[in-house]
């Protein structure tokens, strides 16, 4: 019996990993999802990262951003330890060589939202300035643009 599957693997982690991102987004994006769907979006979430860990290509700056939307499933979902820890996985892989620019004031967008649902104020006023000092370095005023409007969602 062979190991291999029936199917090209290399093209599934492709297909699974971006397949997988764009749902979870659908749902990050839906309001008032359910039980149901809050689970799927998790779920959608972690299999994306691992299909992007299965990729030749991977680069810092995708496993970076599958890292990012994982925290920030986590903490939509009140959990701020989870959230914290993709936070931090993510700020290591954004710290990276390769890693795009946006990749570290993400991963400390990430952190303050984590510390927000925990209630650490400090903490995450603290990640706060550096993301919003990291954000006055891109000179890609997309770039900018998105990571200051996702600065400004934590409160």
């Amino acid at each position: 019996m062979s190991n291999q599957p029936p199917f090209d693997l290399a093209a599934a982690h492709k297909y699974f990993s971006v397949d997988c991102f764009n749902r979870a987004w659908d749902l990050i994006d839906k309001p008032n999802r359910t039980p149901e769907e809050n689970e799927e979006m998790l779920r959608l979430s972690l299999a994306s990262t691992w299909h992007w860990t299965q990729r030749s290509d991977c680069t810092p700056t995708n496993l970076s951003v599958s890292l990012w939307q994982t925290a920030r499933i986590y903490a939509l979902l009140g959990q701020a330890d989870n959230a914290r820890r993709y936070g931090q996985l993510c700020l290591g892989v954004s710290q990276q060589e390769g890693a795009q620019p946006f990749c570290l004031g993400f991963a400390y967008e990430a952190l303050a939202r984590a510390e927000m649902v925990a209630g650490n104020r400090t903490q995450m006023d603290a990640y706060l300035q550096t993301a919003h000092r990291l954000a006055e370095r891109l000179t890609d005023p997309e770039d900018k643009k998105m990571l200051l409007n996702d600065l400004n969602t934590i409160q």
